[in-house]
């Protein structure tokens, strides 16, 4: 039972690093995780081409390493959809974070419900590929009828748990989202 949990945790983790990218009204560096830069030929994340930092509560400041990207930097933050206009000032990009709108703040939510239900379904098929395997190891081997409905039973009791951490990370993010 430890590989399904396993499993189901790095479900987890990649459902709490989607969220994380979402913008909420206070700066947090997480919010640029998933963008990418052309640089140097390439497509690099932007945290590997400068010290993402948080100045204050409505502030991120990237400091860029080499000032012959800033251009593409700017540009990768302006096409990104976290609707953030850069400021530069030499070699440092500020990110003024402007407070949501109602309706964005609604928008932004929906996104985070499509993420929890993604990694629910994830969840739900890595129960089903165990249960799967359970079912054939029945087969194979001599597991009796009881053992399998233990088996199958403690599959569900990891796979309602998982489910419930999602919709408590969702609930957090929804808190916080909704915050003024």
């Amino acid at each position: 039972m430890i590989d399904i949990e396993q499993k189901m945790n790095s479900a987890i983790l990649h459902y709490e690093k989607e969220i994380n990218s979402l913008r909420t009204s206070r700066a947090n560096p997480s919010m640029l995780d998933s963008i990418v830069v052309d640089a140097y030929g390439s497509k690099t994340p932007l945290n590997q081409l400068g010290n993402v930092s948080v100045q204050d509560a409505s502030t991120i400041m990237i400091q860029v390493w080499d000032t012959s990207l800033i251009k593409s930097i700017e540009n990768a933050i302006t096409e990104s959809n976290l609707g953030i206009n850069p400021q530069t000032d030499g070699q440092i990009i500020r990110l003024p974070i402007p407070k949501l709108s109602e309706e964005r703040r609604i928008e932004i939510i929906k996104i985070a419900s499509e993420f929890a239900e993604n990694s629910k379904v994830s969840i739900r098929n890595i129960r089903r590929d165990f249960i799967e395997i359970a079912k054939n190891n029945k087969k194979t081997s001599n597991l009796s009828e009881d053992e399998l409905k233990r088996k199958l039973d403690e599959i569900q009791k990891i796979t309602d748990l998982n489910i419930e951490k999602i919709d408590k990370i969702l609930e957090v993010k929804k808190t916080d989202i909704l915050k003024v």
